[in-house]
C-alpha cells in the first residue's frame, strides 16, 4: 500500500492498495496501520466504521463537524464516486483549497480527510457503496452541512443531482458554516 500526500489539502492523504489480480478477481489490503502511522495518522484513533449505499446521481455533502471536528478515511468499496474535500481550517496553509478524486471499487483507493475539512461525494454508478472509518462518535448537534452548489465552493459536480437528504436540501452557505465553526472554536477556547 502506498500513501501519497494531497498537495492541495494539508494533512490529507490518498492511500492506494497494491491489488493481487488473477483469474478469480483481485485481493487488496484496504487498510494498513503501519502505512497510516508512517504518515502521522494514528490507526487506533478510529472508533467507528460506517457504510453508505447511493443511487447514481445522489449527492451526499458537503458535511463536516463543528467542535473538535472529525477525521475520516473514505473508500468507494463498490461502484464509483466523485469525492470532494474542502479545507475549512482557518489556521491551515491550505485554507479554502479543495481537491476532488474519483474513487472506485476497482481501485479501492482510500482518502484520508483531516478534521476541519468539509467532505462530500456524488455517486457516479448504480449503486455506489462508500465505506467510512471515523475517529469520533457521531454527535448530531455538531453536524454542519454546506449547500453543494454554493458559488463560493464552485464545485463542478459531474452529474445532475438526483437526490439529497432533507438536511442537505436545507444546508446553508459556506459563509454560514465558517461563522458556525468560528463560533464553536471561540466557545471551546473560552472554557
Amino acid at each position: 500500500m502506498k500513501a501519497t500526500r494531497v498537495e492541495a489539502i494539508a494533512g490529507a492523504y490518498l492511500f492506494e492498495p497494491m491489488p493481487h489480480v488473477d483469474e478469480r478477481g483481485f485481493f487488496a489490503r484496504t487498510f494498513d496501520a503501519d502505512v497510516a502511522r508512517s504518515v502521522g495518522i494514528d490507526p487506533g484513533a478510529f472508533v467507528q466504521d460506517s457504510l453508505s449505499r447511493s443511487a447514481k446521481g445522489v449527492l451526499r455533502g458537503m458535511h463536516l463537524r463543528s467542535g473538535a471536528g472529525e477525521a475520516k478515511l473514505v473508500r468507494c468499496s463498490y461502484g464509483a464516486v466523485l469525492d470532494v474535500i474542502v479545507d475549512l481550517r482557518p489556521e491551515s496553509p491550505t485554507f479554502l483549497n479543495k481537491a476532488s478524486f474519483t474513487l472506485t471499487g476497482d481501485s479501492q483507493r482510500s482518502l484520508y480527510v483531516p478534521a476541519g475539512c468539509a467532505h462530500g461525494f456524488q455517486a457516479l454508478s448504480e449503486p455506489a457503496d462508500v465505506s467510512y472509518r471515523i475517529d469520533r462518535r457521531h454527535e448530531p448537534s455538531e453536524d454542519v452541512a454546506i449547500a453543494y452548489d454554493d458559488p463560493d465552493l464552485a464545485i463542478a459536480w459531474p452529474l445532475p443531482v438526483s437526490l439529497r437528504s432533507g438536511r442537505d436540501a436545507e444546508a446553508g452557505s459556506l459563509a454560514d458554516a465558517l461563522a458556525l465553526i468560528r463560533g464553536a472554536r471561540t466557545e471551546r477556547s473560552n472554557r
